[in-house]
């Protein structure tokens, strides 16, 4: 007698969910009215939030603009060019995703139009469409949305957060919203779409105007698109009454529209957002629980910024903030964070003072004598060199803490070969292609490109390893740190410390304080027995974050409030 077959009883609807992978969710933060109110630092903040409720978070950047990257656009307008890990050259929001989640980013979360645009073209090259006739609609949203998938594969993240720069209504970004149109039709509830919108208080009237947002809202709606949440931006928290107005003229819930006023520090911006339950609210979209709520690590750090014990004054030596009667310091960004997460740990408030090159070259270095320390930063170019030399001498001789950062370090090198080695006419081969000294040229391999005009993407990019020399400076700020004894520093440049002059250095006080691991590059300089004067050929400001600061700036602000010390006794 055979048994009987039973039947197996069919997987309950539950069951069979918890077997399947969950789709990846994906947030689109898109601009309304106009640019500079906040979309980096929001998306950054929504990653934070998320990364705090137990989920696997990335952010990508999209740039409308045909640049194929950042690295041939003017700072003054376009901002700092940040550096990933892996060389790629980036819009500065992308540092702000690394300070805020605490982790890198890579080339595979940055686009632009001219990068899709030139994969498309070669792909139609390469045959890779089979011969059809290629079109901007699908075939560019096809590729955006081909990149955004990459991404996910490279991080792993269960939910990315994608940045569209520009604002709603500009043709520019209409492609990349068109890409973000199809995900949500396709799978509406692995998509959710927030506008950052301004609503502006006019001061002869005294009111906060919603019209520029329900304007912005038609707009985004006309690329087929409709906002689940409005980050309603402004110079106070929304009242009541213009909540509701929002929520009925731009079908949205009230809840959903999250009150963004102006603060005196980005880190307070995702417990700002949390008072309006936006991580919970996000997760309820999507059908998903938090699996932790932990924000204590970060609330730390927003208190210990508005909680300082004293203050240092800082000098910032540079060109690229002037454009027109506005002095913009977005070119250094990243340096600007640094000092903050430096002063975290030093528990003091950084006020930053902002030095045109040019009028030290015309006014002189006098007033560099009211500041703790001075940095100068990256820069490129003749264009106010001698001013950063001048610069550099007075730290030197007066013994003002000193740190050179890239451009800063070369300045140094420079400075020293012609005041104290006597050098005369030294200088970099950038600035002075024929000088009897090249203390500082061109990479070898980087001759040849420049004779092609050959500049995008070809300069000394990304995170290399730097050998920190023992008994240095250097290798004691680090060590407070970590006991690496080879670590990984990230590069922009072309030009580096000549080899046949290193003796010479040597010889006159100057100490190799990193090199290459080969020896071959000289990565960092420093005088010892100056209370602090460091050069880094690299840029430490780029690995620097609130919850990770980098040791070198930490051990700047250190000394900097030690000398401030001495000065008052």
């Amino acid at each position: 007698m055979k048994p009987k077959k039973t039947k197996k009883k069919p997987a309950s609807a539950k069951a069979t969910a918890r077997r399947r992978k969950p789709n990846t969710k994906y947030i689109f933060v898109i601009g309304g009215v106009l640019s500079g109110v906040g979309k980096g630092v929001t998306t950054a903040s929504i990653g934070r939030i998320l990364l705090s409720k137990g989920y696997r978070v990335s952010c990508i950047k999209v740039d409308p603009y045909v640049n194929v990257d950042a690295g041939t656009m003017n700072p003054v307008e376009h901002g700092e060019v940040f550096v990933t890990e892996d060389g790629d050259e980036t819009d500065q929001d992308i540092g702000n995703y690394e300070r805020f989640l605490n982790q890198n980013i890579y080339r595979e979360n940055y686009m632009t139009t001219g990068r899709v645009y030139q994969t498309v073209i070669q792909k139609e090259r390469n045959l890779e469409y089979d011969g059809k006739c290629v079109q901007v609609v699908p075939h560019v949203p096809m590729e955006i949305r081909r990149r955004i998938e990459e991404a996910v594969k490279k991080t792993g993240a269960e939910i990315m957060v994608i940045e569209v720069g520009g604002t709603a209504g500009e043709y520019e970004n209409l492609l990349f919203l068109e890409a973000a149109r199809y995900m949500h039709l396709e799978n509406p509830d692995d998509v959710l779409f927030v506008m950052v919108s301004y609503l502006p208080i006019p001061s002869k009237i005294g009111e906060m105007k919603t019209k520029p947002t329900q304007h912005a809202v038609r707009n985004l709606n006309s690329a087929g698109i409709q906002p689940d949440f409005i980050v309603a931006r402004s110079r106070v928290p929304i009242d009541a009454p213009r909540r509701k107005k929002i929520a009925i003229h731009c079908s949205v819930k009230r809840d959903d529209v999250i009150s963004a006023p102006d603060i005196e520090s980005i880190y307070d911006v995702p417990i700002n957002f949390e008072k309006d339950k936006l991580g919970d609210r996000i997760l309820d979209k999507f059908g998903i629980k938090k699996r932790k709520d932990d924000m204590s690590e970060w609330q730390r750090v927003a208190i210990a910024v508005k909680r300082p014990k004293k203050e240092v004054h800082i000098g910032i030596v540079g060109k690229y903030f002037a454009t027109g009667d506005f002095c913009l310091t977005d070119s250094y960004i990243s340096v600007i964070e640094a000092i903050r997460h430096a002063c975290i740990v030093n528990k003091c408030k950084p006020n930053l003072h902002w030095i045109y090159t040019e009028e030290i070259e015309k006014k002189g270095v006098k007033t560099l004598a009211q500041y703790d320390g001075v940095i100068v930063p990256q820069g490129w170019g003749t264009r106010g060199s001698e001013g950063k030399i001048k610069t550099i001498k007075y730290c030197r001789e007066k013994g003002l803490p000193y740190f050179g950062l890239c451009y800063g370090m070369q300045m140094a090198v420079i400075e020293f070969a012609r005041n104290v080695i006597k050098l005369q006419g030294a200088n970099s081969e950038e600035c002075d292609p024929k000088t009897p000294h090249p203390v500082i040229h061109i990479m070898p391999e980087q001759k040849e490109l420049i004779a092609k005009k050959q500049y995008g993407g070809t300069i000394r990019l990304g995170g290399w390893p730097c050998k920190i020399i023992p008994g240095t400076r250097m290798a004691r700020s680090y060590a407070k740190f970590h006991d690496k004894k080879i670590v990984s520093e990230r590069h922009r440049h072309r030009y580096e410390f000549n080899n046949k002059y290193r003796a010479k250095f040597k010889k006159y006080g100057m100490t190799i304080a990193g090199l290459s691991p080969d020896g071959k590059i000289v990565e960092a300089i420093e005088i010892s027995s100056h209370p602090f004067f460091i050069g880094t050929q690299f840029h430490p400001e780029y690995i620097s974050r609130p919850l990770d600061p980098h040791p070198l700036f930490v051990e700047f602000v250190r000394v900097c409030l030690s000398e401030r010390k001495k000065k008052k006794k």
